[in-house]
């Protein structure tokens, strides 16, 4: 495929792509997760939607990312929701930060883009003993018949290199590394929900998608919006539309 710059789309990933829903969050403090004034490094933070959530729950978070461009949006969102995360520009699989310092360390729609052996020993370095490692997904759901089908049927109409199609959001092949690194007492959850989206804010959140926007010229990119355009107007009139999603979630121990 060709390479991924989400760069190239941060200002659709910021304003368009839905977060983590409240449900999520809630179901990690049963893991003892999110706690105040626990130290988190959210790694692959993108636009900061689980960074800045954490830190207005107390937490103290550290969001790394390699793309500056994801990180100036991150910070603008969190000016505007009163959050205090510091960025830095680092990744998952060399964070530059100390050993054994860290309580959690959260990976939010992002570990599918890592060395998963080296980022799996990365965090296992800097969480301390007893400390937690969270992969998670809140992934679109092609259900048949949905606003998701079509649109990855259009994807592949005009990116058919992109490989995420037909998702099930469930992510098993990302525990052995864990097991691997020395983690222990690995547990998932999940759960589903419906996204609420308006035309124009799953066209952005579309657009911020790895087979669109971060890989297409920006003509080709307008030509796929355009045609999208037409096929929520024609089959899916409703507008906003609920979109099915589904959150899964793993969560790794230190010892």
């Amino acid at each position: 495929m060709k390479s991924v710059d989400f760069g190239k789309t941060a200002t659709d990933y910021g304003k368009h792509r839905a977060g983590f829903p409240p449900e999520f969050f809630w179901e990690l403090k049963h893991y003892g997760v999110g706690l105040p004034g626990q130290q988190v490094v959210d790694v692959g933070t993108g636009t900061g939607t689980i960074a800045r959530q954490l830190a207005l729950s107390g937490c103290k978070v550290i969001g790394l990312d390699i793309s500056e461009d994801m990180l100036k949006q991150a910070e603008r969102l969190d000016a505007q929701a009163g959050a205090e995360v510091t960025y830095r520009k680092a990744s998952a699989e060399d964070t530059g930060l100390t050993n054994a310092s860290y309580d959690v360390v959260m990976a939010g729609q992002c570990w599918h883009w890592f060395d998963r052996a080296r980022a799996a020993a990365e965090a296992f370095r800097i969480l301390r003993s007893g400390g937690r490692l969270v992969i998670a997904h809140f992934d679109w759901l092609p259900l048949p018949g949905s606003v998701v089908e079509a649109t990855e049927q259009l994807i592949l109409k005009h990116s058919p290199e992109w490989k995420l199609a037909g998702g099930l959001g469930i992510h098993p092949r990302f525990m052995p590394a864990l097991s691997a690194a020395g983690f222990q007492a690995l547990r998932t959850f999940s759960f589903d929900i419906d996204a609420l989206y308006s035309h124009e804010a799953w066209r952005g959140r579309v657009r911020a998608s790895a087979g669109i926007g971060p890989v297409l010229s920006d003509s080709k990119v307008r030509t796929f919006d355009d045609e999208h355009r037409a096929v929520l107007s024609f089959r899916y009139p409703d507008d906003p539309m609920r979109v099915p999603h589904r959150v899964w979630a793993v969560i790794a121990h230190r010892p």
